[in-house]
């Protein structure tokens, strides 16, 4: 039974190395992109006040939540492009 639990023992003590390493890459590479990342906090900042207000506004108000939302895609699209050259 020991023998059949010992793979899983390793994997128990890898598992939170992988996570810890991951996490603190990601928070590295946000770090070197600190007007992307204020960019893309304030565009959700955005999208969460016009999601609130009151009535459509003719339609305006859906329409730049749509278009903060499309913003937002592509704050994350630069920083992914970043990432990876």
């Amino acid at each position: 039974m020991r023998t059949l639990l010992r793979p899983f023992r390793w994997i128990a003590l890898l598992l939170p190395m992988v996570v810890i390493t991951t996490v603190a890459f990601r928070a590295g590479e946000l770090a070197q992109q600190p007007h992307m990342r204020a960019a893309w906090e304030s565009l959700q900042g955005a999208k969460k006040h016009l999601q609130e207000a009151a009535d459509d506004k003719g339609g305006h108000r859906l329409k730049a939540i749509g278009l903060v939302r499309d913003a937002i895609a592509e704050v994350q699209a630069g920083i992914e492009y970043a990432r990876t050259h």
